[in-house]
């Protein structure tokens, strides 16, 4: 199988191994590319920037939470969607890790069906976020390539000027 075939990249966060196994094994049967990691900390270490991707996160670990996790993740400007697993979750934490922007909080046993619907929207909210990075980039591109007198009328533009106001204004300057 190439990659082509797959259908996005997860990473797998949970520091059960029969967890990471289980989860690992069903989404490749469904041609999904995953990495699996012990803890949020190899993580951040260990994992490479792919896209379209989406983090299945274990909401409770040793040395640090998924939750955690996630703010750091903010903090650092990574945007990949967090869909959290948990066996056992208070509703605090469940009602910080959406505040904190979560795609889903998934209570642990969940069906294949249930997690492959999450890991989906996951997947295309990726995508929706990559398309406006690059458009994003693509206008700041097409901005500089201006002159100083173009991006000048441009910002007169951005402001809700018309064409004779602007005219005016630099007929005047």
């Amino acid at each position: 199988m190439n990659f082509d075939d797959f259908k996005g990249h997860v990473y797998l966060i949970d520091d059960d191994p029969s967890i990471r196994r289980s989860l690992a094994f069903s989404l490749s049967s469904e041609r999904y590319s995953i990495q699996t990691f012990d803890s949020p900390a190899s993580f951040l270490r260990d994992a490479l920037p792919i896209t379209p991707a989406v983090i299945l996160l274990d909401i409770r670990m040793p040395e640090m939470s998924g939750l955690t996790l996630q703010i750091e993740m903010k903090r650092k400007g990574r945007e990949t969607p967090i869909i959290f697993i948990s066996g056992e979750s208070q509703p605090s934490e469940i009602i910080e890790a959406m505040k904190q922007g979560a795609v889903d909080f998934l209570l642990k046993p969940f069906g294949l069906e249930t997690l492959l619907l999450a890991v989906d929207m996951a997947l295309q909210k990726d995508k929706v976020q990559q398309a406006q990075k690059t458009s994003a980039l693509n206008v700041q591109e097409r901005f500089m390539r201006l002159t100083e007198k173009e991006r000048e009328v441009c910002r007169w533009m951005v402001k809700g000027y018309g064409n004779k106001e602007i005219a005016n204004i630099n007929g005047s300057a």
